[in-house]
């Protein structure tokens, strides 16, 4: 299909969902597959091709998929198994973004009907998965009756569930046999001195276990299920809360032990720690990790496997692409009738992204050519304004987080994303948003927009940082290349001025 076939298949899809913008050239035209990330560096070539296609458009298992594909979580699951120290799930609020927050819960029969009529409006859909708001495994009958109903219906779209694992070797057999064929455990600790300070109980075999014995229960039953998984063809990723002082330096055993078993991916999030949210470690001031910190814990555990920095920690009913959320959008109230299902239309997306990621990588790897290895000894970090689709398409102003990235002679490296308050309230500058922002650039040499307006610009200026509109729409990986060129030329220019 061409290029202009694929966009009139796509129609009036919500361009707010995703943003492609229509200028393929070269080779791309011809939609050629691409190269892309897990996590960090596995790429097409990198991986054997079976394992390829299950990740290239799996959001959270493919970095680079996520500025393309979105991802919906239906909350079929309300009941849970353990209590986490930093767990509410009484706690509601559409404003609120993070795990075990939902609006409403399902059945399995409303979830599939939800999943249609969002896979009818965005084409971009290519996952759904079953995230609680409890736990899907302490709910495995809702859990599997869902994901056999939208198996039925909407055969294209993959399925995923997350779970604390504490029930998950009775199971891995029917997650096998309903080609669940992406699995998320969350492991904070191997060790039961460790986790008895992150779970005060788990319920196990029709009794309460507190104390170190219930730590150890629960991480002998996780590593299992790991093993299991794995050994079944299942992709696992291993989700952890990085949570200052009881199990920060941890997590390197952690990391050691989840890649000895077969974890796919590596997911080191940082605690979501407020006491508004009522838990037990917001409560107590325990306090999360700076990103300073967190992307110390990264490099540390990032020659060992695959580590995923581009998580949202999204709620257990959440909408749209990763750092985006649209549930508040497809209540079951706001649903109509649900249209045919288009394969024809995310058939044509598809192709559409393949020919945008062939392009991409183009791009990226002409610059690093254009490098050839000069300045070898700089790294810089540029931050990002992006709606999605992998380009510079975002207003100062409008954004709510930027995407960090590592630029060197030998390439880029995302390293994370950073929150903080919009600039721009109801097209009117927001002063006071500023220290939020420059927190959030710390480190940053410059950022890279859209556009920007004369205030903002100035005070980025005075804080260190360039503010840069001159690749607005152009891609993320080659732009930073281009302006880490500039750069690196402007201190080899002082250098030999002085």
């Amino acid at each position: 299909m061409s290029h202009e076939n694929a966009l009139a298949a796509i129609g009036s899809a919500p361009r707010r969902v995703f943003e492609i913008v229509s200028r393929q050239t070269g080779c791309a035209a011809k939609g050629s597959n691409s190269k892309s990330g897990c996590g960090t560096s596995a790429g097409q070539d990198d991986l054997p091709g079976s394992v390829w296609e299950r990740i290239k458009d799996h959001p959270c298992y493919s970095e680079e998929a996520h500025h393309h594909f979105a991802r919906m979580h239906v909350a079929v699951a309300p009941a849970c198994n353990i209590q986490c120290h930093y767990c509410n799930r009484k706690y509601d609020c559409s404003n609120e973004s993070r795990p075990g927050v939902v609006s409403e819960r399902l059945t399995p029969e409303q979830a599939a009907h939800k999943v249609l009529a969002v896979a009818a409006r965005i084409p971009q859909l290519s996952v759904v998965g079953i995230a609680g708001p409890g736990d899907a495994l302490a709910n495995a009958e809702k859990t599997f009756r869902t994901c056999q109903l939208i198996q039925q219906a909407a055969p294209d779209i993959k399925l995923c569930l997350s779970t604390n694992g504490l029930a998950l070797p009775d199971h891995v057999a029917a997650i096998k046999n309903l080609n669940i064929d992406h699995v998320t455990i969350t492991i904070n600790m191997i060790d039961s001195d460790v986790g008895e300070r992150i779970y005060p109980w788990i319920f196990y075999r029709n009794k309460r276990w507190t104390g170190p014995d219930a730590a150890r229960i629960l991480s002998e039953r996780q590593l299992e299920g790991l093993e299991a998984l794995t050994a079944a063809g299942v992709l696992v990723k291993v989700n952890s809360v990085m949570i200052p002082g009881v199990n920060d330096q941890h997590l390197k055993e952690v990391n050691l032990a989840v890649k000895a078993r077969g974890a796919f991916l590596h997911n080191i999030m940082p605690l979501i720690s407020d006491p508004a949210h009522g838990t037990h470690f917001g409560l107590i001031g325990q306090r999360g990790p700076t990103p300073a910190e967190l992307k110390t814990l990264h490099d540390a555990c990032a020659g060992n496997m695959n580590l995923m920095r581009h998580c949202r920690q999204c709620r257990a009913d959440a909408v749209g692409l990763l750092g985006e959320d649209l549930s508040a959008d497809y209540s079951l109230a706001k649903l109509e009738a649900v249209p045919a299902y288009d394969m024809d239309a995310r058939r044509a997306y598809r192709e559409l992204v393949a020919a945008e990621r062939f392009d991409q990588r183009n791009a990226r790897e002409a610059e690093k050519k254009n490098l050839a290895g000069a300045w070898a000894d700089l790294k810089i970090q540029i931050a990002v304004a992006t709606k999605g689709s992998g380009r510079i398409n975002q207003h100062f102003g409008h954004a709510s987080e930027f995407q960090i990235y590592e630029v060197s002679s030998a390439g880029t490296n995302f390293i994370g994303h950073r929150k903080m308050d919009h600039y721009c309230m109801g097209g009117y500058e927001e002063d006071a948003a500023m220290p939020s922002i420059l927190q959030a650039l710390y480190g940053c040499v410059a950022v890279l927009v859209a556009k920007i307006g004369h205030c903002p610009r100035k005070d980025l200026q005075q804080a260190g940082i360039e503010a840069v509109e001159d690749f607005a729409h152009e891609y993320i990986e080659a732009s930073a290349l281009k302006y880490f060129e500039r750069y690196a030329a402007r201190l080899e220019k002082m250098a030999t001025a002085a």
